[in-house]
């Protein structure tokens, strides 16, 4: 079995993702590394010699599920069948890849999570920055011991984040990829969760598979976001019964920004009249 990692990229995070890669191929130099870039344009410069793949984005935003559809495939084709999906702005810990890869060969099955640390901000990894000092698991998901896998109850599946995760090609395959119709920011990874329960794959937490997370200003709520979350959410809704980022969704009701009509949510702008605070 060969191991890919396959990492969604912009312009917006292209200092995160260049450290990311640099990191990868000082401790993980067999590994194939495949960025895949989702602006308009192609990727500036190759990575540390990374596999480029070019998603370009859609009018509504940028293809996130398209671009890790597109990553795997490239990895699959490259003749990879075990997976490892981050984000531009994770860095993987010294034993990410060993701890995913172990889980893979024990639970073949599963779609694996391992812990994501939100560093600070100022701190920056470089190649040889140690991570270990720096480890604090972000406490809304499970943190197992070191090398203990630990398959998720059904109420967890939720809590699956896309940041940092993995699967074997033939998990991959019965999930089916993500859904395409998710365009923009919000609700492809839930959906993408659920799908994988629906199939018979579980999601397994990975003890030592640490992430860091690179610090980068944020929103909260992200109102950058409002119109993606509303469209994505709606298409959740539509497929599972219940709408997704409910914490989203609240701060923005409370805020006068959008209003819930019959299990719909809408823009106060667009919503009718009677319903308007």
């Amino acid at each position: 079995m060969s191991t890919a990692t396959i990492t969604l990229a912009s312009s917006a995070r292209e200092l995160h993702v260049a450290r990311q890669q640099a990191r990868l191929r000082a401790h993980a130099a067999e590994v194939l590394r495949i960025v895949v870039w989702l602006d308009p344009d192609p990727a500036p410069h190759d990575f540390d010699g990374a596999m480029l793949v070019h998603v370009p984005p859609h009018p509504h935003g940028l293809r996130l599920a398209a671009g890790r559809n597109a990553g795997v495939a490239a990895a699959i084709a490259a003749g990879c069948d075990r997976l490892v999906l981050l984000d531009a702005d994770c860095v993987p810990g010294d034993a990410l890849l060993p701890r995913y890869e172990q889980a893979m060969r024990l639970r073949a099955d599963g779609l694996h999570a391992g812990p994501v640390t939100y560093l600070p901000e100022g701190v920056v990894v470089e190649v040889d920055t140690d991570l270990g000092p720096l480890t604090a698991p972000h406490a809304a998901r499970p943190s197992p011991p070191d090398g203990d896998l630990v398959e998720a109850t059904p109420a967890q599946q939720v809590l699956f984040w896309s940041l940092s995760f993995a699967a074997t090609a033939d998990a991959w395959s019965r999930i089916g990829g993500f859904d395409e119709g998710y365009v923009g920011y919000g609700g492809e990874d839930t959906d993408f969760a659920m799908r994988a329960a629906s199939a018979g794959v579980p999601l397994v937490w990975v003890g030592g598979a640490h992430a860091y997370h690179q610090h980068h200003p944020t929103s909260a709520p992200p109102w950058q976001h409002l119109d993606d979350i509303l469209r994505n959410g709606r298409r959740y809704a539509e497929r599972w019964g219940t709408w997704p980022m409910e914490g989203w969704l609240r701060a923005f009701s409370e805020a006068g920004a959008i209003v819930e009509v019959d299990g719909d949510w809408h823009r106060v702008d667009a919503a009718p009249a009677s319903t308007r605070p």
